[in-house]
């Protein structure tokens, strides 16, 4: 398993200094994580502040993660089927390419540890996680794997 830089930063205050969010929609943010737990990425983006796209950027900065749009990649059957549809829908994840020993999996959540050991225990192999939106990736495993 391979995790990137960590930026000692939270995800917040990237996305204020970055100018994508308010200090006051962070707090705001901040109050409704509070009260109804959550992440504060997605509450951020269910206030309507900020696009699951500027979301996974600012996750893909401060982790070190390479960010995956993935409407423009084509997954082969191969891949796919490395792992179940029930496992890509639990964790939000997609295999996307295999080369030599490593999958590469494109993941709303590059940080769940236990996505990643469940997908190494299972394939065999080591897992480079990439992230994405977790919209692009409920339409790839839609596409890939059907309703």
């Amino acid at each position: 398993m391979r995790i990137g830089k960590k930026i000692n930063k939270l995800l917040g205050e990237i996305l204020v200094e970055k100018r994508i969010i308010t200090k006051e929609q962070l707090n705001e943010a901040l109050k409704v994580q509070t009260q109804d737990g959550g992440l504060v990425g997605e509450i951020i983006v269910k206030l309507g502040f900020a696009s699951e796209e500027e979301i996974a950027q600012c996750l893909s900065y401060q982790y070190g993660f390479a960010y995956l749009p993935l409407d423009s990649y084509e997954i082969s059957q191969e891949v796919i089927k490395l792992v179940p549809k029930n496992i890509a829908s639990h964790y939000c994840l997609i295999p996307l390419d295999r080369i030599g020993d490593t999958l590469t999996v494109v993941m709303a959540n590059p940080l769940n540890l236990e996505a990643i050991e469940d997908i190494e225990d299972l394939t065999h192999l080591e897992v480079q996680a990439f992230i994405s939106t977790p919209t692009d990736i409920r339409n790839a495993i839609k596409k890939y794997y059907g309703e």
